[in-house]
């Protein structure tokens, strides 16, 4: 089985949000949106469902009118593609080459892959300046704009909210814990500040690891962590890792794990 995490550069109308949800079917295991970010994760699974949701954005979406301090390249800004039990990085990449073509031949959007060949922060720095679209149009769509379809392993997006509304503290603090298995940005979300954190590894630097990390960095500058918040789901492995009287602190539950959701949709 194969996990689809797709991000929409949408975040505040809700009907729309829904609607473009909605056509997943029983393939959705979860939407987050965020108005400050402007911007959508909705958890699929398989890769039906990946593709009735961008082109249902795509006919929605206008990436010219779109703001948010989250960094983008399309109204489907990013797809990508992770094997869950019982699948390996072969089939994910498969299905990210399949949704690559389809997405350039059938909407005509130009697509960028990422995974083996490169990151994704490669090809948010490079796109139409040092790289061109490894499928579709040389230009961006009129208002599409482009799409980085990936394959690549489970990760945890994860936000940290600190005291001080000081975005140069949190710039610091993203550059400090950024790392293998951490990605991380420091972002102004309406008058706080927030690091944006890609946990890439897991099972190496997990929520718990990686709140501690800033929240010290974040003291020793005078300010500290004052919430967090996860982003979609997360594997159960990682949940057990963490100190079940911490959960509430670093916004994980039981029921926020991907099996859980699974389970849930008779998917499991």
């Amino acid at each position: 089985m194969l996990e689809c995490v797709v991000n929409i550069s949408e975040g505040r109308d809700q009907d729309l949000i829904a609607r473009l949800a909605a056509a997943a079917g029983r393939a959705l295991l979860d939407v987050h949106a965020d108005e400050h970010h402007n911007r959508s994760v909705l958890t699929l699974v398989g890769e039906d469902a990946p593709r009735a949701v961008t082109r249902a954005a795509v006919a929605a979406l206008d990436l010219g009118r779109h703001e948010g301090v989250h960094p983008r390249i399309g109204v489907v800004d990013v797809v990508p593609f992770v094997p869950l039990a019982g699948d390996d990085a072969a089939t994910a990449l498969g299905a990210r080459d399949r949704f690559a073509t389809w997405a350039a031949d059938e909407l005509g959007v130009p697509t960028f892959l990422y995974g083996p060949e490169r990151s994704l922060p490669e090809v948010r720095r490079g796109a139409f300046t040092t790289l061109w679209p490894d499928h579709g149009p040389a230009a961006p769509h009129p208002t599409a704009g482009a799409i980085a379809v990936g394959a690549r392993p489970l990760l945890v997006a994860y936000n940290l909210w600190l005291a001080a509304p000081d975005v140069a503290l949190a710039r610091r603090l993203a550059a400090a814990v950024r790392g293998p298995s951490v990605r991380a940005l420091g972002l102004p979300v309406g008058d706080r500040a927030q690091v944006s954190l890609n946990l890439i590894d897991p099972a190496t630097t997990g929520p718990a690891a990686v709140y501690d990390l800033v929240d010290r960095a974040a003291r020793h500058a005078g300010s500290h962590v004052v919430g967090a918040e996860l982003v979609g789901l997360l594997p159960e492995a990682v949940l057990r890792a963490v100190d079940e009287e911490r959960w509430g602190q670093l916004d994980l539950a039981a029921g926020r794990t991907i099996e859980a959701r699974l389970a849930a949709a008779g998917l499991g």
